[in-house]
């Protein structure tokens, strides 16, 4: 077992050096790619052989989302603490669904989901689960968002369903992120449920609107951080016109804007809601996969999610853990987490978060004086590049180019390069690099 994990370990640290040197992504024949992977054989192979051929098998369809020119999909890059927590946390092999399952695992997550607390501005009283990313804490807050509002009105939605139940109206802008959709699929209100709220020219929402909106039995969803623009909504403005209603932020990579204070007047307010969703594994720079969902009545977080069974020793004890979140069998990502904010502390959370927008206010910048229509104002970091008709063309030289990768994306009816500068290796240098193979490409 020694020599086996000093190797994967060895085999890792090779692909995270080479990651500056190589194309971000390559072409792939999927047929080849899987048959890299060979046949399932009868008899065993030795654990070392394994590792050999998986990294033999892997490689050509590595793409290298932890390096620094990979702008696509709000993607962070695993830091090097968190990164070796995580490989450690394999070796260990907790199962993290309770502090009897694991002491070690849960006096993590309760330590570091503090350390979160106070970074991005939320109650202390809060509860901290620590999740999969930004879909499971959308539906694990408006779980929670679910119970409340309907025990306000008389209604035991976890023991009677939502059959016969008081409507609920979920209030939430145009502009929201699909997650938001998919949560409200999966907890049974169905898409119908949403009355939309007018967005702004930037992406947030419009308060005027939204207080037309708020009657009854109301969740209203918010946003820190517009997919497509980096726009956050009014958080304090938005409390105020829905006073009694639950507000759930969505604020998967937005949020981390409150640990810099540069941006944290973005945030305005954000204390004053319900419950908050965040990813780890965007700006926090964690591995694969973390996120995480807080609660300001943690008791009502609880009462959503957490089940019992006789032979579950810890179960329903409001401890945190399996108790907030969706999974029984859980890795342990809350050591990956310490380790990532052990490694930068409140200092380097907030040149982070910082650093990313001046990087991405650079690629604005360049590509604008290079001949590219900047369609938003670059207040963290997401930027959306136009070049006209030949948008999409030039977003699949890009990828097939190699240099750095970014995605498309349509927004108020246009196509645009979506830019999201969230990795914690990304210099200048890589920016200059990138925009420079963007206008060749585009001339072209």
């Amino acid at each position: 077992m020694r020599d086996l994990l000093a190797r994967a370990a060895e085999l890792a640290a090779e692909h995270r050096d080479g990651l500056t040197g190589r194309p971000v992504a390559r072409p792939v024949d999927p047929d080849a790619l899987r048959a890299g992977f060979g046949q399932l054989r009868d008899a065993p192979t030795p654990p070392a052989t394994v590792l050999e051929e998986l990294a033999a098998a892997a490689e050509p369809g590595l793409v290298a989302t932890a390096g620094p020119r990979f702008f696509g999909f709000v993607v962070g890059g695993a830091l090097p603490a968190a990164t070796a927590a995580d490989v450690l946390a394999a070796g260990w092999d907790q199962n993290a669904f309770n502090a009897v399952l694991s002491p070690a695992a849960a006096a993590a997550e309760q330590v570091a989901g503090d350390w979160l607390k106070e970074l991005l501005g939320l109650p202390a009283t809060a509860s901290a689960g620590f999740v999969t990313g930004g879909q499971a804490a959308n539906t694990v807050g408006l779980a929670a968002a679910r119970h409340h509002v309907l025990a306000e009105a008389g209604w035991d939605v976890e023991r009677d369903g939502l059959a016969g139940a008081p409507r609920v109206r979920v209030v939430a802008s145009e502009e929201r992120h699909a997650t938001v959709d998919r949560a409200l699929r999966l907890l049974g209100f169905g898409t119908r449920a949403v009355v939309p709220v007018k967005a702004k020219p930037d992406g947030a929402i419009d308060i005027d609107d939204l207080a037309t909106k708020v009657d009854g039995p109301t969740i209203v969803c918010l946003q820190a951080g517009n997919v497509n623009t980096g726009a956050c909504d009014d958080l304090r403005a938005a409390r105020a016109v829905a006073e009694n209603a639950w507000i759930h932020v969505d604020g998967a990579f937005g949020l981390w804007a409150a640990a810099n204070p540069a941006t944290r007047a973005l945030l305005d307010g954000v204390e004053l809601a319900d419950s908050w969703a965040c990813d780890g594994h965007k700006w926090l720079n964690v591995p694969y996969d973390s996120g995480f969902v807080f609660c300001a009545r943690p008791d009502v977080h609880a009462e959503a999610i957490a089940y019992r069974a006789a032979y579950l020793t810890g179960a329903g004890e409001v401890s945190g853990m399996g108790d907030l979140t969706l999974e029984s069998s859980r890795r342990a990502r809350g050591f990956a987490v310490w380790a990532a904010l052990r490694e930068l502390g409140r200092d380097g959370v907030a040149e982070l978060v910082d650093r990313c927008c001046r990087l991405a206010r650079r690629f604005a910048r360049t590509l604008a004086e290079g001949g590219a229509e900047i369609a938003n104002d670059v207040v963290l970091n997401q930027v959306l590049v136009s070049f006209g008709d030949h948008t999409d063309a030039v977003v699949e030289r890009v990828q097939r180019d190699g240099t750095c990768w970014l995605g498309g994306t349509t927004w108020r009816g246009r196509r645009y390069l979506r830019i999201s500068v969230s990795n914690w290796s990304t210099t200048e240098a890589d920016v200059d690099r990138s925009a420079a193979a963007i206008l060749r490409l585009a001339a072209q």
